[in-house]
């Protein structure tokens, strides 16, 4: 063999080398992408099911208060019983940063009291980044048939039959997928007025 059969043939080796590389680098980056994605609608869909599923059991407190205690655009704080105790404990999913919590505060006493002291928070997730245009709770009245807008600020809570959750999810900003919005909503089943 001569210095140059052995530069061509290094060469191309190298060119080979170099490309089976590349492809391998796009396959493990797309692996990772495609696994976030697939993780980001597991987690949303996931989150969504048990939002949906307490507050559709909203029910009046363990203490005659209005099922719904408080309502803004990234929290809300309502009464279900999720023990099944016969109890309903003081719910409140509120955002934190880019976190989302879940606080739960059992009543005591008789007549019952809900101390913010024995609350119990949870995170429920992290790489919550809703845009001030995309809440995570919006608020529908007895009247609302699907079409519509949400209800506007001060509420009446009294007057809150649907609650619609919208969760955008990125659980790291530097890499794809691209951002999503889950949402659902939830009809409050005790408090139906309609029929």
């Amino acid at each position: 063999m001569t210095l140059v059969e052995v530069l061509v043939t290094t060469s191309i080796l190298v060119v080979v080398m170099i490309a089976v590389a590349t492809f391998q680098y796009n396959v493990i980056t797309y692996n990772r992408s495609t696994q976030t994605r697939l993780t980001n609608i597991q987690d949303a869909t996931s989150i969504l099911k048990i939002i949906v599923r307490e507050l559709r059991a909203s029910t009046i407190s363990a203490n005659g208060s209005y099922a719904i205690n408080t309502a803004a655009t990234s929290s809300i704080t309502f009464f279900a019983d999720i023990d099944s105790d016969g109890l309903p404990e003081q719910l409140r999913y509120f955002l934190l940063g880019q976190t989302l919590y879940r606080g739960v505060i059992k009543p005591v006493g008789s007549p019952a009291i809900y101390n913010p002291a024995q609350e119990t928070l949870k995170i429920i997730a992290t790489g919550i980044v809703n845009s001030p245009t995309t809440p995570i709770f919006e608020y529908y009245p007895g009247t609302y048939t699907g079409n519509g807008i949400a209800m506007t600020y001060p509420l009446v809570l009294t007057s809150i039959r649907l609650i619609k959750t919208n969760i955008t999810i990125d659980t790291d900003p530097n890499k794809s997928p691209i951002i999503r919005t889950f949402s659902t909503q939830a009809a409050l089943r005790n408090l139906k007025d309609n029929l």
